[in-house]
C-alpha cells in the first residue's frame, strides 16, 4: 500500500514553506511539492524589507532558503516535482506527478498568484531591476524617483497614491480616457499634487542596461510614440504594472469552489469547500498579498490540518 502522508502540500513559496514548517513541527508525516523552483514570486526580489526580523540586505532566495531548512530540519520531505493532477472526492486524497500518485489524508494548496504581465519587450529582464508589480513591496526603493503606475483599476489607483508618498512624481498610463477605480479612490488621485493621469496611452517597450532607463508609450488613439528617458541625475525610474494578478488555480477547476477571480475563498481556518482541503498564499481571496500574509495563512492551514488530521483520523 502506498504510504498515507499526514499532509501533502502543493506549492514551495512562503505560504507552503510556512505550512511545512508547522506541520513538521507539529509530528505531522509532511510532503511538500514545489513544480519549479522554491519561493514562488520572492525569489525573484533582489531586497526584502518588509518581512519582519529580515537581516539588512536580505534577498528573497536567502529568506526562502533558510524556509526550506527549517522545514527540512522537521522533517518535511520536499520534492521538486510538478503536480498533474488531485483528487479530493474520498477521504483519503490522491495528488499526483508525472512520478506516480501519492495519497494524504490532508492537503494544504499553496499555488499562488502571479501577476498579470505587459508582455512587451523590456519587461521580464527588467523585472526587479526598476519594474515591479508590487507598491507595498518596492516602493521606497524609488524615494524621490518619478514613478510610472500602468493600470486604471482600484488597484492601480490606490497603489499610485501609496507611491505618491515615495516618488517625485507619479503618473498613472492608463489605456481609456477615465478610470476605473471607484470614484472615492479617484478622488484621491487628483487631489494629491504630485500624482497626473497620462490618458489613452500603453507601454510598447521598457529598456535600459541593467536598470530601467526608459519607457516606449503609444497613445492608443494616434498611434504616436513617446519615448521617456531617466535624468543624467537619476539614472534611473520605477515602473509598477498593476494590472491584475491571474491565481495558479488550473488543477482545481471542478475540483473546489472558486470565486469570480478564480480566488479559492476561505475563512480563518483556510478551509476549502472540500472536507480535509486548505488553502493558504496568494490564491486565497483576501485583500493583501505579501510574504508576512502568506506566511500567516500558511501557518493557520497546518494548524487546521492538524486538527482535521487528529479528528478525522
Amino acid at each position: 500500500m502506498e504510504k498515507l502522508y499526514d499532509v501533502i502540500i502543493i506549492g514551495g513559496g512562503p505560504a507552503g514553506l510556512a505550512a511545512a514548517l508547522y506541520a513538521g513541527r507539529a509530528k505531522l508525516s509532511t510532503l511538500l511539492f514545489e513544480g519549479e523552483k522554491y519561493g514562488g514570486q520572492i525569489a525573484l526580489t533582489e531586497e526584502v524589507e518588509n518581512y519582519p526580523g529580515a537581516p539588512v540586505n536580505e534577498t528573497g532566495p536567502g529568506l526562502v532558503k533558510r524556509m526550506a531548512e527549517q522545514a527540512e530540519h522537521f522533517g518535511v520531505e520536499l520534492k521538486l516535482e510538478k503536480v498533474t493532477d488531485v483528487d479530493f472526492s474520498q477521504k483519503d486524497k490522491r495528488v499526483s506527478t508525472s512520478k506516480g500518485d501519492y495519497f494524504a489524508k490532508s492537503v494544504i494548496v499553496a499555488t499562488g498568484a502571479n501577476p498579470r504581465k505587459l508582455g512587451v519587450p523590456g519587461e521580464d529582464v527588467l523585472t526587479g531591476k526598476g519594474v515591479s508589480y508590487c507598491a507595498t513591496c518596492d516602493g521606497a526603493f524609488f524615494e524621490e524617483l518619478p514613478i510610472y503606475v500602468i493600470g486604471g483599476g482600484d488597484t492601480a489607483v490606490e497603489e499610485a497614491v501609496f507611491l505618491s508618498k515615495f516618488g517625485s512624481k507619479v503618473t498613472i498610463v492608463h489605456r481609456r480616457d477615465e478610470l476605473r477605480a471607484a470614484r472615492s479612490i479617484q478622488d484621491k488621485v487628483f487631489n494629491t499634487p504630485n500624482i497626473e493621469v497620462l490618458w489613452d496611452s500603453v507601454v510598447e517597450e521598457i529598456g535600459g542596461d541593467g536598470l530601467v532607463e526608459k519607457l516606449v508609450l503609444k497613445n492608443v488613439k494616434t498611434g504616436e510614440l513617446t519615448e521617456v528617458h531617466a535624468s543624467e541625475d537619476d539614472g534611473t525610474f520605477g515602473i509598477f504594472v498593476l494590472v491584475g494578478y491571474i491565481p495558479a488555480n488550473e488543477l482545481l477547476v471542478g475540483k473546489l469552489t472558486l470565486d469570480e477571480q478564480g480566488y479559492v475563498p476561505a475563512g480563518e481556518d483556510m478551509l476549502t469547500s472540500a472536507p480535509g482541503v486548505f488553502v493558504a498564499g496568494d490564491l486565497r481571496a483576501k485583500k493583501l498579498r505579501q510574504v508576512v500574509t502568506a506566511t500567516n495563512d500558511g501557518a493557520l492551514a497546518a494548524i487546521a490540518a492538524e486538527a482535521y488530521v487528529e479528528n478525522e483520523y
